[in-house]
């Protein structure tokens, strides 16, 4: 199912988490709210980091009041249409994002999957990209602060 999501960065004034390889973001994806805390990338041809996810029950905007609150600003928005498809196997996931800059596909599982599927469409290690979104839109549209349709 193809689905909209709105995604917001947030990050103090001075980027500190941003300037520590850290990510809070909170997404809206229909219904759906879901808060993210990433750790740093580790080095190599996988974009790997911890990632702490949890469901919001009482909405975005009352999170976003929250963390704006305790001193965190948004300093990215993007959107995006995502359609999810899972194999039957369950040992990974492709995600095909819709972007302003972009078609993107993210495969998402144990890096051997990733590159036997990613083999299996046609895809090279040369191919890879693990730059995040707000990366992507600096060097596609760096006039505009944010990525959105």
């Amino acid at each position: 199912m193809r689905v909209l999501e709105q995604n917001v960065i947030f990050d103090t004034p001075g980027r500190a988490l941003g300037r520590r390889g850290l990510l809070l973001r909170l997404r809206t994806a229909g219904a759906r709210s879901v808060v993210t805390f990433k750790g740093p990338s580790e080095p190599g041809k996988h974009k790997i980091r911890k990632e702490i996810e949890f469901d919001l029950r009482g909405g975005a905007e009352a999170c976003a009041q929250v963390l704006e609150g305790l001193g965190y600003h948004p300093s990215f928005r993007y959107e995006k249409y995502r359609t999810e498809f899972v194999p039957a196997t369950g040992a990974g996931r492709a995600m095909l994002d819709e972007t302003p800059i972009g078609t993107f596909l993210e495969l998402e599982g144990p890096p051997r999957w990733i590159d036997r599927t990613a083999r299996h469409l046609g895809f090279r290690e040369a191919d890879y990209i693990t730059a995040s979104y707000a990366e992507l839109h600096r060097t596609a549209r760096p006039a505009r602060r944010d990525m959105l349709f």
